[in-house]
């Protein structure tokens, strides 16, 4: 163009004024106007360029942009906004082309110009220099200022420029986060910069996976002085990635990176696949667009056997399914779009189980022609006057158009082919629209593709084609005046085969990153087919639940699978994608912990100097802050003198601990030294050379300084200080310590035991302020004073972790003593160092234990005693400072020994003390009582101190046959419960035992003993025989008498020799086989013989009649008894000379009381119910008996319980009911309702159906049975007769 120096707009205005550039811009303008709906951010076209110019002459910057709404342009001088109403700036905006002029250019005017486009979508800038030259041909320089947020474009042809580096610390980090499908998460950091200059802050720049993030619908963004934050209001697995945020300067970055993790949300279906995710739109036209998308993981649910599109017009809510049945593949050309309309797009995944969620909805897209501008056309029409137009905007008679041309496809996939070609030159009025034809490479005849549907652009896509075939494609032009030969076929174009999903990746490798991190490697499948990336399962060792480490495929065959729990053991499997789907599963990695990699460590540092003689140094120094993952074992020293260049090696075999004597050294000189530490993963770095060290003999009379200060028991208000004593004592003992500290970047020194020094090397310093960082100091002293204080330590802060308290207790079992102490933190290589006043305990032979199990750690003392007393400490090493103390002080001590004592000494409490009692013969009974004793109990009886063997085991009681005066002394029990002891001692002396001697002999001469081979007379009873009956016997020691009085009261019977008493008369016993007849006697001896009868005919015991009985009762049970057993039964009692009888009529004509107190239903129950599918049924029945009785429900002969499905119930002894809960077709069927107690009961037969909703009601006809009655008495338990002999 004439104005712009460049191709402004199109190539298609090269060799046109600028009027018609004009006139092609406002044809753009109308293209967006239709686009209205779109998103679209500013974007520059063209940008500025630099320029170096000469005093006093002029310069103009271009810069083209486009963006709907249109875009507002401003201009900046060196970051300050340009004052527009200066008549030095001319700055102009002709439909998208921004001017700035100046006219004449001063050497002031050299500087950084920026312009800046923005609208309600965003903002983009753009920057240029322009160097000014005055007459003597040198440039001023300049300082650049930079706009926040705005990127920075370096020119070659600028000159070199020194930024001031500026140094970004950050104070606080992000770290990674584990969300799920709709969380919210922000990501923030806070920074300084150094120098802090206000017009040179660092620009926050956001990115994911190195994509650089602005703010959006899904992203906010917020930068301040300082600060900066990123938020993602509706997390979604798009969102998944590495976010790294970038603080740009001039000199430089400072870059800080953390995973972001989206889970798949609560699907709308259990088993449901995840949502698909990255929706991207191609090739969009006038009427289709190509959607493309990732597939989810399935690690934990089904394949998915297709995927649903759906589209939506922009400005509605209504969401058009696209595809009537499930694609396969994750990629859908969608047809019938309407021109000039905008679309979002999402996707739905499908399984067995159902449908996921829909995917995030895709950027909106138009359906517009992309070649409309290039059927523009500029003519002239004479003059000055130009217009641009479309070719078929002039009229050109009635011509038919020409045949297209350069007809290729320009993409092609399994079942369609997209066609370009070359529109003919057209100048004419008439619409123009294309036919496309196609055969197939087989076949000869052409089939017309598009005979409904006109195309108006020259790009089409054809759909519906076989997979992997040959097709030949050609089209024609045509308008109302006719249609155009057709174009020279295509080349054969074969569409794509299924080839599948790729195969399975190779080896999978897992190594050590982090404490929470593994890296995971593997190779790249064997056949890929158009890989798309990979998902990462992870595992527990030895369990089968795996989990998806990331839910967005990842590209490369690396990746760190972070939140991992430390110590724990991991497997891992990768599966590949493509847009057909998910891969064959590789195989599982070996299995791997997670721990830190191992690393060499840091460096040492603060090497001191302890002692020298003038011949030898000794030195200590710190240990590297970082081990690299294991410990530190070897130290190296170099050696360098003053003056010299050359380091030399000290020591060739490696140092153990961190103190030295470095010897042959000359009296003297000046010495520097350097430590290296080495680990398992090799030496570290030096660390930096110490002080230059004097090698001069130490004659001072105070101590050297002390070192190696380690720190404990860390709370708000003290820390607890520990040390090692110095090399060098001085002239005399050492005698004392004092410990100074002051805050952290102070020299103000305060000494925490002032007063007085303290003898042993630990210290506790109080009166600190909760928070603050201190550094602390030793001094020793001896009688000369207080000597050189050691190197500072590191800071400390004054801050309690919480969980560090130990416990001191007495085991309730052993009696030991347990000091326990839980660590609230704890490494792989973490360990728990006890202490006795500071001092590691390493002497076991006490009986001292250390139990350690996870992260509680017990010392246990054995065989505690007095020596016990003192305070002990734990440290657990590797954390933060994590230890505790307690000090068993003397009365704590009397206690807990006290109570151990009783724990393993135990004492068996008694109820009662040992006691006696004078049996018949003058037998002595010793007893006690104790308490809580178990069946395995032994115990002894002593008399005198001599034992005696005890009598029934398990009775703490002795008798003693023989008390004689040789019996007088102590008698004592002792008692032996498996640990447990007791013993009671009873003395009988003096006046006590004389006493106990004269009952026992009392009693012995009252006893009247039978001597063996006596025996007594048998006498024959009869109703004379009443009266009373005397009996006397006697021996050498004395006589006993008793006597009985048979007076005839009561009910006797004297039959001959044998004489019955019968209490009640005949019995009927109702039982759950049938009916049981029973005669109580009084006894029954072997000369009786009994005999039942049936209507004079004699039973005897079969399945059908059990006789049986006790010598108490005889009985006869009836089993399933029927109307056959009707009628009189007799039973027998035959003495040697008579019989008795009694009897019993079971004809029906009587009726017992007991009868109507049976178990009885009242009413209430239906013979038939009908009932819907899903309704709840409830059967309610009143039931009466004496006692109350059991109800009992059957289904189908089947007992019924009270389960989620049926509830049984049975209120007040009288309402009986079953429920059933939504009632099925499997609920169908006879219910059988028992009711039973001692005298019998009865049944009733309900029969139940069911009928779905909406169906028809069956018309249910029942099967009606006679009731049942339980137990089985049928009518002969109704009505009885009770006849007497």
């Amino acid at each position: 163009c004439k104005l712009c120096f460049d191709y402004v707009c199109f190539i298609y205005c090269k060799n046109v004024t600028f009027p018609y550039c004009l006139q092609v811009r406002k044809k753009m303008v109308e293209k967006y106007v239709r686009e209205e709906s779109m998103i679209r951010g500013p974007q520059f076209l063209t940008t500025l360029r630099s320029h170096t110019v000469w005093e006093h002459t002029p310069v103009k910057l271009y810069c083209t942009v486009e963006g709907y709404p249109t875009p507002l342009v401003k201009w900046y001088k060196d970051g300050v906004s340009i004052d527009m109403s200066s008549i030095k700036y001319n700055v102009q905006d002709n439909v998208g082309i921004h001017t700035l002029e100046i006219a004449k250019c001063e050497t002031d005017d050299t500087a950084q110009y920026t312009a800046v486009a923005g609208n309600i979508h965003g903002q983009v800038s753009t920057q240029a220099s322009v160097i000014v030259k005055s007459k003597s041909g040198k440039a001023k320089t300049y300082s650049i200022h930079v706009l926040p947020s705005l990127k920075i474009r370096i020119f070659p042809m600028l000159p070199e420029i020194k930024y001031t580096k500026i140094n970004i610390t950050f104070l606080e980090t992000f770290g990674s986060v584990f969300g799920t499908e709709g969380d919210t998460v922000t990501l923030a950091a806070t920074m300084t910069a150094t120098p802090n200059l206000a017009n040179l802050q660092p620009e926050a720049q956001w990115f994911r996976d190195d994509h650089r993030l602005s703010d959006s619908k899904w992203v906010k963004i917020e930068s301040a002085r300082g600060e900066t934050k990123l938020t993602l209001p509706h997390l979604n697995k798009d969102d998944e990635g590495v976010y790294s945020l970038r603080m740009v300067t001039k000199g430089g970055d400072a870059v800080h990176s953390a995973f972001v993790s989206c889970a798949d949300g609560p699907p709308p279906v259990p088993g449901a696949p995840g949502a698909p995710m990255d929706i991207k739109i191609h090739d969009a036209n006038r009427d289709y667009v190509i959607v493309s998308w990732k597939p989810p993981n399935t690690t934990t649910e089904g394949p998915i056997i297709g995927y649903f599109v759906d589209r939506c017009e922009t400005g509605s809510e209504n969401w058009v399914q696209c595809n009537d049945s499930p694609i396969k593949i994750c990629k859908y050309p969608v047809p019938g779009l309407f021109e000039g309309h905008s679309y979002y797009f999402r996707v739905r995944a499908i399984n067995s189980h159902g449908i996921s969620k829909p995917s995030r909805i895709s950027d909106p897209i138009a359906a517009l022609d992309p070649t409309e501008f290039e059927r523009l056309h500029a003519i002239k029409l004479g003059g000055k006057l130009d217009v641009v137009i479309y070719h078929h905007d002039v009229e050109d008679g009635k011509k038919i158009p020409g045949t297209p041309s350069k007809l290729h496809a320009s993409e092609t996939d399994r079942t369609y082919v997209v066609l370009s070609w070359k529109p003919a030159p057209y100048q004419g009025q008439a619409p123009v629209w294309y036919y496309i034809e196609k055969v197939g490479l087989s076949l000869g005849a052409w089939q017309r593709v598009n005979t409904q549907v006109p195309v108006r652009s020259p790009r089409y896509a054809v759909f519906d084609l076989s997979e992997g075939k040959q097709y030949l494609f050609r089209v024609l032009a045509a308008n109302m005046y006719g249609s155009s030969e057709a174009s020279e076929p295509t080349e054969p174009i074969q569409t794509q085969e299924l080839r599948g999903v790729p195969s399975a990746p190779g080896q999978v490798v897992a190594t050590r990153e982090t404490d929470t991190s593994l890296l995971i490697q593997w190779a790249e499948p064997k056949e890929p087919n158009n890989l798309i990336g990979y998902y990462i399962d992870v595992c527990v060792k030895g369990s089968k639940d795996w989990g998806s480490a990331n839910h967005k495929p990842h590209k490369n065959n690396k990746f760190v699978v972070q939140g991992l729990t430390t110590g724990e053991t991991y497997t891992f499997r990768v599966q590949a994608i493509n847009e057909l789907g998910l891969s064959d599963e590789s195989q599982e990695s070996s299995p791997l912990s997670v721990k830190a990699a191992l690393t060499t460590p840091s460096a040492p540092y603060d090497i001191a100097l302890l002692a020298c003689d003038g011949e030898s140094m000794v030195l200590n120094w710190k240990h590297p802050v970082h081990s690299g993952g294991s410990p530190v074992v070897e130290y190296y020293i170099d050696k360098h003198r003053h003056g010299e260049h050359t380091w030399r090696e000290i020591n060739i075999p490696p140092i153990k601990e961190r103190l030295f004597k470095v010897e042959h050294l000359s009296a003297g000189a000046v010495y520097e030294f350097m430590v290296y530490g080495g680990s398992l993963a090799g030496l570290g770095a030096p660390s930096a050379p110490s002080k230059a060290f004097h090698c001069d003999a130490w004659t001072i009379p105070e101590p050297g300084p002390a070192y190696d200060m380690t720190f404990c028991e860390i709370r708000d208000d003290s820390v607890l200080v520990e040390w090692k004593a110095p090399v060098y004592t001085g002239t005399s003992p050492i005698t004392g310590y004092f410990v100074d500290f002051a805050k952290k970047g102070s020299d103000e020194w305060h000494c925490s035991n002032e007063s007085h020094a303290v003898s042993h090397r630990y210290h506790k310093v109080t009166g600190l302020e909760v928070g603050v960082s201190y550094v602390f100091r030793v001094r020793a002293a001896n009688a000369e004073g207080a000597g050189k204080p050691s190197l500072a330590s590191n800071p400390v802060v004054a801050k309690a972790v919480k969980g560090t308290e130990m416990t001191c207790t007495v085991d309730e079992e052993s009696g030991d003593f347990i000091l326990s102490f839980e660590s609230c933190q704890i490494t792989e290589n973490s360990h728990f160092v006890w202490k006795k006043f500071y001092k590691e305990i390493t002497d076991f032979s006490k009986g001292i234990v250390i139990k350690t199990e996870g992260n509680i750690s017990k010392l246990i003392f054995k065989h505690p005693d007095q020596g016990d007393m003192g305070c002990f400490s734990v440290a657990v090493t590797n954390t933060d400072g994590v230890s505790a103390s307690h000090e068993i002080h003397a009365e704590e001590l009397e206690k807990m020994l006290a109570k151990s004592y009783g724990i393993r000494h135990p004492v068996i409490p008694l109820k009662t003390q040992l006691a006696y009692k004078i049996l018949e013969r003058g037998r002595m009974r010793f007893w006690l009582q104790a308490e809580h004793i178990s069946s395995a109990v032994t115990y002894k009886f002593l008399a005198n101190n001599n034992e005696l063997s005890p009598t029934n085991a398990g009775i703490i009681e002795f008798v003693l046959d023989h008390f004689t005066e040789d019996s007088e002394g102590t008698f004592t029990v002792q008692i032996e419960d498996g640990k447990a002891r007791g013993q009671s001692s009873l003395v009988l002396i003096g006046a006590d035992f004389k006493a106990a001697l004269a009952d026992a002999e009392h009693q012995r001469s009252e006893y009247v003993r039978v001597k063996d081979g006596n025996s007594v007379s048998k006498y024959a009873f009869s109703k004379a025989s009443t009266g009373i009956y005397k009996a006397t016997i006697s021996d050498n020691r004395g006589k006993d008498q008793s006597q009985i009085e048979i007076s005839g009261h009561g009910k006797y019977y004297y039959q001959n020799d044998t004489m019955l008493y019968v209490k009640y008369i005949l019995a009927i016993h109702c039982t759950a086989t049938g009916i049981q007849l029973q005669c109580h006697m009084k006894y029954y001896t072997e000369e009786m013989k009994i005999h039942w009868l049936h209507v004079e005919r004699k039973l005897s015991h079969s399945e059908k009649v059990r006789i049986g009985g006790t010598p108490a009762m005889a009985t006869m049970e009836i089993i399933e008894p029927t109307d056959k057993d009707k009628g009189l039964y007799h039973i027998q009692i035959i003495d040697t000379d008579k019989t008795y009888t009694r009897t019993i009529d079971l004809s029906g004509h009587g009726k017992p009381d007991h009868i109507d107190n049976r178990g009885k239903v009242l009413g209430g129950l239906p013979d038939v119910v009908t009932i819907m599918e899903k309704k709840t049924l409830s059967l309610t029945c009143t039931v009466c008996g004496d006692p109350k009785p059991q109800v009992t429900w059957l289904k189908n002969g089947a007992e019924v319980y009270t389960d989620d499905q049926y509830l049984v119930s049975l209120e007040s002894g009288k309402f009986a009911s079953l429920t059933i809960k939504r009632v099925s077709l499997e609920d169908c069927g006879r219910y059988t309702m028992t009711v039973q107690n001692k005298y019998g009961g009865e049944s009733v037969d309900i029969v139940v159906s069911a009928y779905k909703h909406g169906d028809t009601i069956p018309q249910a006809k029942p099967t009606l049975t006679p009731n049942v009655h339980s137990p089985k008495v049928s009518e002969c338990s109704r009505n009885v007769k009770y006849v007497s002999d």
